[in-house]
């Protein structure tokens, strides 16, 4: 088994993650972000409309939103990283949005670029330097209209022991 397949073992079962989301992710773990799926190419998170994940125009808060969009792009990011040597430290660097309709139901951000991560986390192992990727989570409602498109810069590098 390898240490992707392990990561996604333990994103998959329901206890172990809730309680990674409650200790170091309260507020998503709050606003009711979930992952509900997760393969090495591709992660869907979802988030719904709800009390805690409002905002004053009846929909679900833009943050809440880009909670859910940053973790479907960072549980690729994760898995890739997990129980690596040498250690990656991985941190968020940037972050674009765009919104196309008002989030008024559950929504599901999915980022495809597993292989992209994959490839830069490499490349920050070979070469020693910080390297960036641009990962992009697109939004849908359960019709599969485009809520918002997110675009989340992550930098990798490979720490020296």
């Amino acid at each position: 088994m390898t240490a992707a397949d392990r990561f996604i073992k333990l994103v998959q079962h329901p206890i172990k993650f809730n309680l990674f989301l409650l200790t170091k992710l309260p507020s998503a773990f709050f606003c009711g972000v979930r992952v509900q799926s997760i393969s090495e190419e591709n992660a869907v998170v979802t988030v719904p409309y709800k009390w805690l994940s409002q905002n004053p125009f009846k929909s679900t808060y833009f943050a809440c939103l880009a909670m859910a969009a940053e973790l479907s792009t960072g549980l690729l990011s994760m898995m890739n990283t997990y129980q690596r040597q040498p250690v990656i430290s991985m941190l968020v660097t940037g972050l674009e949005a765009s919104y196309f309709k008002k989030a008024i139901g559950r929504t599901y951000f999915t980022c495809q670029n597993g292989a992209a991560i994959k490839n830069c986390i490499e490349e920050a192992i070979k070469t020693g330097d910080g390297v960036s990727i641009k990962a992009k989570s697109t939004g849908r409602n359960a019709a599969g209209e485009i809520i918002a498109e997110f675009y989340i810069t992550w930098s990798f590098k490979a720490k020296s022991n």
